[in-house]
C-alpha cells in the first residue's frame, strides 16, 4: 500500500511536504474473530484527498507528461493486481472444501450489521477414525434385548402382534433422529390355513376309506400358496426333489406320475421340489425334516421328530397374484396369477409321520446316498403295495391383506439421490428368533449407531435407507412389492443392497450371497473384523484356509428365498446377504415353532449378542464404505471374468454349434468388449481428479449401473420377472442357454434350433449391451460386430 500511494504521488506532481495517507486494519465485530471486517480511514487534517490526488493523476503537469503516463500504467496494473488477490482470498473463504483456510482471512462485511457467524466443521474423518466411531457407538445389549422381543411369539402378516412390531420399528427410526421415517402400505393376497376346514393326510384301504388319520401337527404350519384341492394316490420317494433326483428314479423305472411323492428338507427351496414334482406329473408333494440333514436329537438341542418345517412353495418372489407389478390398493389387478404357482398340492409333515409312511413302502432300495436316519426305516423308492394309498387334502384359502415396510433414511450430503439400502424380515409363522428377530435386531442398532456418528461429524456422501420388509416368509413379499412399486425410479438411484436376514444360524462358517460386484469389498471387510470366537483372529483368518480359494469358502450364489436376490434378480441392483453358519450341523429350529432366543441362543452357547455383533461390524463398515467413499467400491471389471466361466461351459458343444453354422466367436467378442470398456474405465478414473465432483458422479453411475445393464431387455417383467442374465431365471438365461444345449446329447428329438438361436442371439446382444453401455458415450463404444 505504501508503494501505491508513493506512486500515486509522484504521479499527480505531488510536492514532497504534503502527505495523504490510509489506515487499514481489521475490525472484529460482535460476532468475535472473522466477524469484523475492513476499516478505511482517512487521517485528519488532510488537504489532499484521494479524489485529489486521483484528479491530479488525470491532469498531469507539463513538466513531465511521460513519466506521469508509465506510473498510470504500472497504478492501473497493480490495482488490478491487488483487487484480484483479494476477491480470490474472499472467494476462498466461502468455499466449504476451503473451511480450513478461514481463520487467517479478512472478512468484507455490509455497513448495516455484522455478519452472520458460519459453523466450523470439525476436522475431516478418515477410515480409521470411522471405524474406531462405529465401534464406539456400537450396542451388544441393545442387540440381544431387540432379538428377545420381537420373537416372543409368532407376529405373521396382518396380526395384533405384527401391527404392534410395525409401530414399534417406527417409533425406533424417529427417537434415533434419522431424517425421515415412514411406511409403506400395500394389499396383498396371502394364502392362509381354513380354520373351519383344516388340512388332513389320511391313509386309504383299498375301497377309498379311511384307514389311519395321519398327524399334521400345528394347524399353521403350512405350505404357503400350495395348490387347494386334494391328491389321492400311492407314494414315492424321491429325496430332496432335486431334478436330478427324478432323473434317477426314471431310470431305476420308478414313476411318480399319479402317486404322492415325499422328500426332505435341504438342498433346494421348498418351491424348487414341489415345481420339480408337478414337472414328473406327481398328484401331491409331503416335506419332511430326516434327522442326516436336522438334527433332532433333544438331547443336543435337536428338532423334536414332532415338529414339521414350513416354507413357501411359489416359484418366485413378491405376490403371486400380481406378478410384476405392484400390489397398492388403487392398482386396477387385471384377472392373472404367477406362472410360479404349483398346480399340486403340498403341505410338510413332521418326522414322525414319515417314518410311518416310509415303513410302508417296498419296491427297489434307495441308492445309498439316499437313506437318512430314520430309525429302522429301510429307505426304499416305492410306490409300494397297490393297496396303499394316501389322500391329502389342503384347503388353504387366499385373503387380501394389508401389509407395512418400515423405512427410515439419512439424507447423504453430495449424492442424496443414490441410496445404499439395508434391509431386514420382519414378520414370522413362528417366533422367528432366527429369521426375523436377529436381522430386525442388526437393522435397529445399526440405525442407532450411524445415528450417533452423524451427531458426532459423520457425513453420508450418499442416502443411507433402513427397510423392514413385511410377509417376507411367503415369498419376499414386502421387499418385491416395493421394488414393483418403484423400479423406474430405483435403477437409477439403488447403489447396493445388504439383507439381514438368517444372519445368524451358527458361528463357525462365514457365507457371503452376493453379486460379484461386492466380492472384493466383502474380502477386504472381512480382513479387518475380529472373528467372534478365535482371539487374535480376523475374521477372514477363522473362515479361510491357507490352501483354499478364499471365495469357494466363503462366496455363494445368491439363492431366490433370500430377500436379496429379488433386488439383483430382478431390480438388477448389487446385493449381499450375510450369514454365520455352523460347520458340523445346521441350526435346527429355523421356520419351526421352535425358533426361540432360548433355543438360538443356547445353540451358540450364550454368545448369540457376540455373534451378531460381529455380523453387524462386517456390514457397518461395508455401509461405511459405500455411503463415504469418493468413488463406489464396486469391482465392475469382475463380471468379465463371470463371463468367461459361462462361456467357458458352452464350449464342450462347439461341434456340435458349427454344424449347424452356429459360433460362440460373438459371445466371446461381446465379453472382450466387456473387459475393454472396464478397463478404460478404470484408466479414466486413475486419471482424474479425485476431489473433481462432476466426475465422480459420472462415474460413481456407470459403476452403480453395472448390474442393471445384464438385466435383458427383451423379456418383459410380468413374465419373467427375474431378467438377469446370470443370476436370472427363464429362456433368456446363460443356464437355460446351456441346459438346451444339453438336450443336443441327452436328448436330441427335444432339441429346438429356432428356439435356441434366438437364445442365443437376444443372450448375445445382452451381453454386448452391457459392454456398450459400461463403455459410457456412443462415441466410445468399441464393437466389431
Amino acid at each position: 500500500m505504501e508503494t501505491l500511494r508513493f506512486l500515486l504521488r509522484r504521479a499527480g506532481g505531488e510536492r514532497p511536504g504534503r502527505r495523504s495517507y490510509t489506515i487499514y486494519r481489521n475490525m472484529e465485530g460482535p460476532g468475535g474473530e472473522g466477524a469484523g471486517g475492513l476499516e478505511l480511514k482517512v487521517a485528519e487534517g488532510e488537504e489532499q484527498t484521494l479524489a485529489g490526488d486521483m484528479a491530479a493523476l488525470v491532469t498531469p503537469g507539463p513538466r513531465d507528461r511521460t513519466k506521469a503516463l508509465t506510473y498510470l500504467v504500472l497504478s492501473a496494473l497493480l490495482i488490478f493486481t491487488v483487487a484480484f488477490l483479494l476477491g480470490y482470498v474472499a472467494l476462498r473463504g466461502s468455499c466449504p472444501s476451503c473451511a480450513g483456510l478461514r481463520g487467517d482471512l479478512l472478512a468484507v462485511v455490509s455497513d448495516e450489521g455484522a455478519a452472520e457467524e458460519s459453523p466450523v466443521p470439525g476436522p475431516p474423518l478418515y477410515w480409521a477414525d470411522l471405524k474406531e466411531m462405529f465401534q464406539k457407538y456400537l450396542r451388544e445389549d441393545s442387540i440381544e434385548s431387540t432379538i428377545r422381543w420381537v420373537s416372543e411369539g409368532p407376529h405373521p402378516p396382518g396380526s395384533p402382534r405384527m401391527d404392534a412390531l410395525t409401530h414399534k420399528v417406527l417409533e425406533s427410526f424417529t427417537s434415533y433422529g434419522l431424517d425421515r421415517a415412514w411406511t409403506d402400505t400395500h394389499y396383498v393376497g396371502l394364502q392362509r390355513p381354513d380354520r373351519v376346514n383344516p388340512n388332513f393326510l389320511h391313509q386309504l384301504d383299498p375301497q377309498g376309506n379311511v384307514l389311519e388319520k395321519l398327524p399334521l401337527e400345528d394347524p399353521e404350519i403350512y405350505c404357503p400358496y400350495s395348490a387347494p384341492g386334494n391328491a389321492t394316490g400311492g407314494l414315492v420317494y424321491a429325496n430332496y426333489g432335486r431334478q436330478e433326483d427324478f432323473d434317477v428314479l426314471g431310470q431305476q423305472g420308478v414313476n411318480p406320475q399319479g402317486h404322492l411323492v415325499i422328500v426332505r428338507v435341504g438342498q433346494i427351496s421348498f418351491a424348487e421340489k414341489v415345481a420339480n414334482a408337478d414337472a414328473a406329473q406327481a398328484r401331491g408333494v409331503l416335506i419332511y425334516p430326516d434327522p442326516w440333514d436336522i438334527p433332532q436329537d433333544l438331547r443336543k438341542a435337536g428338532l423334536s421328530q414332532n415338529r414339521a418345517v414350513y416354507g413357501h412353495v411359489h416359484m418366485g418372489t413378491g405376490d403371486p397374484y400380481t406378478p410384476g407389478f405392484p400390489s397398492f390398493n388403487h392398482t386396477q389387478f387385471p384377472p392373472i396369477q404367477s406362472s410360479g404357482l404349483p398346480r399340486i398340492p403340498a403341505h410338510p409333515i413332521s418326522a414322525s409321520t414319515a417314518a410311518r409312511l416310509l415303513s410302508k413302502l417296498t419296491g427297489l432300495a434307495a441308492p445309498r446316498d439316499w437313506k437318512g436316519r430314520l430309525a429302522e426305516i429301510p429307505y426304499r423308492l416305492g410306490p409300494g403295495d397297490p393297496g396303499f394309498r394316501l389322500h391329502l387334502q389342503v384347503n388353504n384359502v387366499k385373503t387380501s391383506t394389508m401389509i407395512s415396510n418400515v423405512f427410515g433414511s439419512f439424507e447423504g450430503r453430495f449424492e442424496p439421490d443414490h441410496y445404499v439400502i439395508i434391509g431386514a424380515q420382519r414378520d414370522s409363522l413362528g417366533p422367528g428368533a432366527a429369521g426375523s428377530g436377529v436381522g430386525t435386531a442388526l437393522l435397529l442398532e445399526l440405525a442407532r449407531t450411524f445415528s450417533a456418528m452423524v451427531r458426532n461429524g459423520f457425513q453420508l456422501r450418499r442416502t443411507l435407507l433402513f427397510a423392514s420388509w413385511d410377509a417376507e416368509d411367503f415369498g419376499q413379499v414386502g421387499s418385491t412389492e416395493w421394488l414393483e412399486g418403484y423400479l423406474s425410479m430405483l435403477h437409477l438411484k439403488a447403489v447396493a443392497y445388504i439383507s439381514l436376514d438368517s444372519a445368524v444360524l451358527g458361528d463357525d462358517k462365514f457365507h457371503a450371497k452376493t453379486s460379484p460386484l461386492l466380492t472384493s469389498l466383502i474380502e477386504n471387510i472381512l480382513k479387518q473384523v475380529d472373528s467372534p470366537n478365535r482371539s487374535g483372529q480376523s475374521l477372514y483368518e477363522q473362515v479361510t484356509f491357507p490352501d483354499r480359494r478364499w471365495a469357494s469358502e466363503v462366496i455363494q450364489p445368491l439363492a431366490m428365498e433370500s430377500s436379496a436376490y429379488p433386488f439383483t434378480a430382478f431390480a438388477g441392483v448389487p446385493a449381499v446377504e450375510f450369514s454365520f453358519v455352523e460347520d458340523a450341523r445346521p441350526y435346527p429350529f429355523l421356520h419351526t415353532q421352535d425358533d426361540t432366543y432360548e433355543n438360538l441362543n443356547g445353540m451358540l452357547f450364550g454368545r448369540l449378542p457376540a455373534v451378531a455383533k460381529s455380523v453387524a461390524e462386517v456390514v457397518g463398515q461395508l455401509l461405511i464404505r459405500l455411503t463415504h467413499d469418493h468413488l463406489l467400491p464396486l469391482d465392475f471389471g469382475a463380471y468379465g471374468d463371470v463371463l468367461l466361466h459361462r462361456i467357458a461351459e458352452l464350449n464342450p458343444y462347439s461341434s456340435e454349434l458349427k454344424s449347424r453354422g452356429l459360433t460362440l466367436q460373438w459371445m466371446y467378442s461381446a465379453r472382450g468388449d466387456y473387459t475393454r470398456a472396464a478397463e478404460k474405465l478404470r484408466r479414466d478414473i486413475y486419471s482424474s481428479e479425485e476431489r473433481d465432483e462432476r466426475l465422480n458422479r459420472l462415474h460413481n453411475v456407470r459403476i452403480m449401473r453395472v448390474e442393471f445393464y445384464f438385466l435383458s431387455p427383451y423379456v418383459a417383467a410380468t413374465e419373467a420377472p427375474f431378467r438377469h442374465v446370470l443370476h436370472g431365471r427363464g429362456p433368456h438365461t446363460l443356464r437355460a442357454l446351456l441346459d438346451h444345449l444339453r438336450l443336443l446329447r441327452a436328448a436330441p428329438g427335444r432339441f429346438d434350433e429356432g428356439r435356441f438361436r434366438r437364445q442365443l442371439a437376444l443372450a448375445t446382444w445382452t451381453l454386448q449391451g452391457a459392454a456398450n453401455a459400461l463403455s459410457g458415450e456412443v462415441w466410445d463404444v468399441d464393437i466389431n460386430f
